[in-house]
């Protein structure tokens, strides 16, 4: 088992392209007994327009219902396990795939610490997964979920949420802290003994890094991306 974490690891860590990433996962996936794959990143930026970017080797309509599954992990954190049961409770979420002929499957959602959320589905057409097999392949399915986030998080987060490579300085963290917390300007100054000046000048300087609004919305994207 070990061996085979440190290959799969180095395969997709060495991989500087998404979408040569998602072929090896899709290599993996077959070796595993799974005809289908798909992956879905959901950026944690921007909030109001949320994005869902998708890879997957079936040939099934749009990715909304793939999408709308990518937000159920957020409710749902352990594996599903899909087949005719499930689905039968869980018809929007199972309708694309099923629309593919897929009638079996494997899904972990992932989340980290910049905000990213992913979801990782194996899938095929013709045998439910048995107890056994479960058992023998569920731990090899859970770490991949978690290498398929970190492979494709390193090459799409930097690419598509530039502000998620921000670093801010220790003033800065502490004073964005504090206007999340709802203070204003001059409290912050007097809890860090600073001028208001001062204070202005580094909540300025996180507002340009976030590419934020106002200083309202720099707090929330510092928050959302795990910098604070």
């Amino acid at each position: 088992m070990r061996a085979w974490q440190d290959d799969q690891l180095q395969i997709l860590l060495s991989e500087q392209d998404e979408h040569r990433v998602f072929d090896k996962l899709v290599d993996i996936a077959r070796q595993l007994g799974f005809d289908h794959c798909a992956y879905g990143l959901r950026l944690p930026l921007p909030l109001s327009r949320q994005r869902v970017v998708m890879f997957k080797n079936y040939a099934a309509g749009s990715s909304g219902q793939y999408a709308q599954g990518v937000q159920h992990g957020l409710r749902s954190p352990p594996p599903v396990i899909w087949n005719d049961e499930y689905c039968a409770d869980e018809r929007e979420l199972c309708g694309e795939v099923r629309e593919s002929g897929t009638r079996y499957g494997w899904a972990q959602p992932c989340r980290d610490a910049q905000g990213a959320l992913s979801m990782f589905t194996v899938a095929r057409s013709d045998e439910a997964l048995s107890d056994v097999e479960m058992q023998e392949i569920n731990i090899r399915l859970a770490w991949l979920t978690q290498v398929a986030h970190l492979a494709m998080t390193r090459l799409l987060v930097k690419k598509l949420v530039p502000e998620a490579s921000v670093r801010l300085s220790s003033r800065e963290t502490t004073v964005i802290r504090w206007t999340a917390e709802g203070k204003t300007t001059a409290e912050i100054a007097v809890i860090m003994g600073l001028s208001v000046r001062t204070v202005t000048f580094h909540i300025g300087n996180v507002v340009k890094k976030l590419n934020a609004n106002n200083k309202t919305a720099a707090a929330v994207r510092a928050t959302v991306l795990g910098l604070l």
